[in-house]
């Protein structure tokens, strides 16, 4: 691995303050699962925040987005359908597909929390400046797209 790059100090600090962030990121999800619904999951809340950005969705396209089978997802929708959060129902293009969406308690409960986590965002950068934060999410969309290659 010589010369590859990988043990230079940029991508050893990069490979520390993902670490860092992740961590912190895994234990938020549990505590924003919690407050959508005490029993939910914290694997289904990026579930929930995906239905919620992009509306109704295939069960299939919804396990590739996630990284699941269908086994798992099905297991998943099953929770959260009992939870009252999402309902399911054929699509009507392709009788053996199912067409997920949130419900109207699903949608709000994931709207005030996705409401009062980017509030907290807002206070813990309150010092940085705008152009800062607008950076940032860039360069970390970018990081996301190019962990999609």
């Amino acid at each position: 691995m010589a010369g590859s790059g990988v043990d230079q100090p940029e991508f050893l600090a990069l490979e520390r303050e993902l670490t860092v962030l992740l961590r912190r990121a895994r234990a938020n999800q549990g505590e924003m699962a919690r407050e959508v619904h005490p029993d939910l999951e914290s694997s289904a809340y990026g579930l929930l925040v995906r239905l919620d950005e992009c509306g109704q969705q295939r069960a299939t396209e919804l396990a590739a987005y996630i990284g699941v089978g269908k086994a798992t997802m099905s297991r998943q929708l099953r929770a959260l359908e009992t939870l009252g959060l999402v309902t399911r129902a054929p699509d009507p293009a392709d009788g053996r597909a199912w067409l997920v969406e949130l419900t109207t308690e699903g949608r709000s409960r994931v709207g005030r929390v996705r409401d009062a986590r980017r509030a907290r965002y807002a206070g813990r950068l309150a010092d940085w400046d705008a152009g800062e934060v607008g950076e940032l999410a860039r360069l970390l969309h970018q990081l996301n797209r190019g962990m999609e290659k």
